[in-house]
């Protein structure tokens, strides 16, 4: 990495023989203590404004029934506000390893966060469905660029006996931004129209742009490289077609969407990928790679990559099926529902600093094995509800759920970023954030898909609703649970990266920069 010079505002100065090496001694720690503020203040800035895209994110899913009464549309073109925004993520977040080497750092925060606020402002103000959809994909390109640059950011800055208790930071952001859209967007809908939504959002995002343009400081040394215009629409093609087959993969189970048009998708996907990977074979040779697959040589990197497949979707799928059984089993009311899943979130965003700081100390293995059993012990038990659990035991069972998911994110996210060259940490967090938009979108195709399959058959046996639906719910919850035992077996493999393990080079003066934020 280079860094900015900072100035020596004594040069000028007379000073005496005797003192030359105390004062450049001095000038050495003053110059550290600059640099690890200003490390400090854009990683604080870049967790803040992470923490603003996400929690925009989950904050439609809410509002979909008003706007369905508001804008006259049906259900399934209200849902595409939430198919488009993922559709966007899973298309520019692969192209961001290529934009995080090409640019520095300022540009890039400053077009995330334009990007961000311009498609906030245009859903504020959206005449009808068209522009608000318009508007979603413009907030999502921002949204796709915020984390892999944060991710980045923070394994450029960070010394590596550090990294655990910043990435536990990175963490508290993942977790805590879903969870709790859907509370605060419940609550708005509950007293004011949707597009307050939007209306709150956007100062807090207009107040972080102009932070970021008046103190972001570029932190990293850009590379002029080419872009292979071709390796852009194969992932267009591949990621967007994926992720778009799999949102379809619930309707074409209920009923009402159209499995050609899913299979479809999905070929298309598949081989857009398979060529990707192909393209970026032949491209990294001589490093023009868009995503450069050299990460996947690290073993560590590509274990904690695959774990991550397992616990996204667990994660969201559980978030998808768990509101629909306390609304459709149990009928509770929505906002019940979203403040019963609030302690779960807000639990796992407290327990990143700890679990990070846990990781520095006693690396990835008596975190994750621990951690991935309590996961599998929950899923395991979710197969058990019906029509009668009580809510509270739903409540444990996420509380519980959440605490496990908290001893697996970081450590997963340190232990794979780093395990990859230095060179290849924006390839690196770019891959990770493809892996969560694609994994999470698998989970969530799998469980809505076992729950409906089984739940249209049970019903066909003349069983209630609700029993039908929890038969359904069940078995998608013993599928994640079956799944959930590859995360444990796997838990034991994961290790702590070699320049953690040797605790070279701690940066005192960011973590006491930190320590002062």
């Amino acid at each position: 990495m280079t860094e900015r010079a900072v100035p020596d505002l004594t040069q000028n100065q007379p000073v005496a023989a005797g003192d030359a090496a105390s004062e450049h001694a001095q000038h050495h720690t003053d110059a550290e203590a600059l640099h690890g503020k200003r490390n400090s203040r854009v990683i604080w800035l870049l967790l803040a404004s992470a923490f603003v895209v996400i929690l925009n994110e989950t904050i439609m899913g809410v509002a979909i029934p008003h706007l369905v009464t508001d804008l006259g549309i049906t259900i399934e073109a209200a849902q595409w506000l939430t198919t488009a925004f993922m559709l966007t993520m899973a298309v520019v977040i692969p192209i961001t390893g290529f934009l995080l080497q090409r640019f520095a750092t300022r540009p890039i925060f400053i077009a995330a966060m334009t990007l961000f606020s311009a498609g906030t402002l245009i859903a504020a103000l959206a005449p009808g469905f068209e522009v608000l959809l318009v508007a979603r994909v413009v907030q999502a390109s921002g949204t796709a660029i915020m984390m892999p640059l944060l991710m980045t950011t923070l394994m450029t800055l960070v010394a590596p006996a550090d990294r655990g208790r910043f990435m536990g930071r990175v963490s508290t952001v993942i977790s805590v931004a879903p969870a709790i859209g859907p509370t605060i967007s419940g609550l708005i809908l509950t007293y004011l129209s949707w597009r307050y939504m939007f209306w709150l959002v956007l100062p807090i995002a207009l107040v972080m742009l102009i932070i970021g343009i008046r103190r972001v400081e570029n932190v990293s040394e850009p590379r002029v490289i080419p872009i292979d215009v071709f390796s852009v629409i194969l992932s267009a093609f591949g990621f967007g077609g994926l992720v778009y087959g799999l949102s379809l993969v619930g309707g074409v189970v209920s009923g009402t969407g159209s499995p050609a048009g899913m299979w479809i998708s999905l070929a298309v996907g598949a081989i857009g990928i398979a060529t990707f990977i192909l393209r970026q074979l032949l491209l990294q040779r001589r490093d023009r790679a868009l995503l450069d697959l050299r990460t996947f040589r690290s073993r560590n990197f590509s274990i904690s990559v695959a774990l991550m497949v397992v616990v996204m979707a667990a994660l969201f799928g559980t978030i998808i099926l768990l509101p629909i059984y306390l609304q459709d089993v149990l009928h509770l009311e929505p906002a019940i529902t979203g403040l019963l899943l609030l302690p779960g979130g807000l639990l796992m965003g407290l327990l990143g600093p700890t679990v990070g700081r846990l990781f520095d100390r006693f690396g990835p293995t008596p975190l994750l094995v621990p951690g991935s059993i309590v996961v599998s012990a929950v899923l395991w038990s979710l197969t058990m509800v019906t029509e009668t659990t009580s809510p509270w035991m739903l409540l444990i069972a996420h509380v519980a759920l959440s605490a496990g998911l908290a001893f697996m994110f970081t450590p997963l996210f340190t232990s794979a970023l780093g395990s990859v060259e230095p060179r290849f940490y924006s390839h690196g967090s770019a891959i990770v954030g493809t892996v969560q938009q694609v994994a999470g979108a698998a989970g969530t195709a799998l469980f809505v898909t076992v729950m409906a399959a089984v739940t249209a058959s049970v019903a066909a046996t003349g069983a209630t609703a609700e029993a039908a639906q929890a038969a359904g719910l069940r078995t998608a919850f013993m599928v994640g649970a079956i799944i959930s035992i590859a995360a444990v077996v796997g838990a034991f493999f994961v290790r702590k990266p070699a320049d953690m393990a040797t605790g070279a080079h701690g940066d005192a003066a960011l973590e006491a920069a930190s320590t002062e934020a």
